[in-house]
């Protein structure tokens, strides 16, 4: 387990380096001077080349692509200073010169070019809202979906099978932002009187009496718009798997033993079938905080993605790069843990 754990953590690391390369050589190509999207148009000459000295922007790209990684990693070389103690948070392990030190610190995701707040301080902000749209909608998905698709492998060919066949394929064709906008638009507007649900909204809103409140009602909507493409994956995956286990033989000999149909079903061939829906509720977990960026912005939720589309119509880079670079490590930790999943549903899974 800890060789495999090992290995598993530097194919991660390799990934992680991988996006970042591409991450930050694209959005080092683009014509956008950082220097004035922080200090406005009117700044100063002085103003400009020392925001470009303090990001580094006055050296080569391949310079500045090694500052961004000492930047990221989490053991980095840094000035042994107050002022930049102050700026990484860093913990000294040993000086490598007269005025530098290795240190250990948090990776740094650099400052907004508009709000000039910490870039990881931004995102802490919001990335609960996220996780919360985002888990909601996985378990709306799981709990329907497995549903379905157990009842549709169960009752194959009749009327119960082909409407959750036509359900499923409904929500896979449709794209998040326009089921976003016809659902907004049909409960949160046209039947907002017997819904009581809004088009729009965070899950925090501001009580003139109360302050800031949590408003669950807002949160319908977008875990519904969300979790429906997963949803569809799901019923398909398991209707498949199920239907595959139901014909083996330990099945048929389970029934010739006289074992209920219920037991059956959940206790032996469910837990057989589930393997593959399991890596489409990691993979799927891990897209909805990439596919929250459109449900987000159509409803106006407060979140990861709202915040990124919003940096990204501002050319607020930093805060678009650090938003990316979060939800890949999110994709590269969530593999990681379905391989040992795998090994607790089904012992026939090996590690090695």
């Amino acid at each position: 387990m800890i060789r495999y754990l090992i290995r598993k953590f530097f194919y991660g690391s390799a990934v992680m380096l991988g996006i970042v390369v591409v991450v930050f050589f694209l959005f080092n190509i683009l014509p956008v001077d950082p220097a004035r999207m922080t200090q406005g148009q009117r700044a100063d000459v002085q103003s400009l080349q020392a925001i470009r000295k303090e990001f580094g922007l006055d050296k080569p790209i391949p310079v500045q692509f090694l500052y961004y990684l000492n930047d990221l990693s989490p053991i980095g070389f840094h000035l042994n200073n107050q002022q930049e103690q102050q700026q990484y948070h860093y913990v000294k392990l040993f000086p490598v010169s007269s005025v530098r030190v290795l240190a250990l610190k948090w990776p740094y995701l650099r400052r907004s070019y508009q709000t000039h707040k910490e870039v990881a301080q931004l995102l802490i902000e919001v990335i609960p809202n996220t996780l919360v749209l985002a888990t909601t909608a996985m378990i709306f998905a799981i709990i329907i979906g497995v549903f379905f698709g157990v009842l549709s492998a169960v009752h194959q060919h009749t009327w119960i099978d082909k409407l959750a066949i036509g359900i499923s394929t409904l929500g896979i064709s449709a794209p998040s932002f326009f089921a976003g906008i016809i659902i907004a638009w049909i409960f949160g507007f046209e039947l907002s009187k017997y819904t009581g649900l809004n088009m729009s909204g965070s899950l925090y809103t501001y009580d003139p009496f109360k302050g800031e409140v949590i408003t669950w009602r807002n949160l319908v909507l977008p875990m519904v718009t969300l979790g429906l493409r997963p949803l569809a994956i799901i019923v398909q995956l398991t209707r498949n798997a199920m239907l595959d286990e139901l014909g083996k033989d330990y099945i048929r000999t389970a029934r010739a033993k006289g074992l209920s149909e219920n037991a059956i079903v959940y206790r032996h061939a469910l837990k057989n079938a589930l393997n593959p829906v399991i890596t489409a509720i990691a993979n799927w977990f891990a897209s909805l905080l990439a596919g929250s960026f459109f449900v987000e912005y159509v409803f106006g939720y407060n979140g990861l993605g709202k915040t990124t589309v919003d940096a990204l119509e501002m050319s607020d880079f930093p805060v678009v790069m650090g938003s990316i670079l979060f939800i890949a490590f999110i994709f590269v930790v969530i593999n990681i843990l379905v391989d040992i999943i795998y090994v607790w549903i089904d012992p026939r899974v090996k590690l090695s």
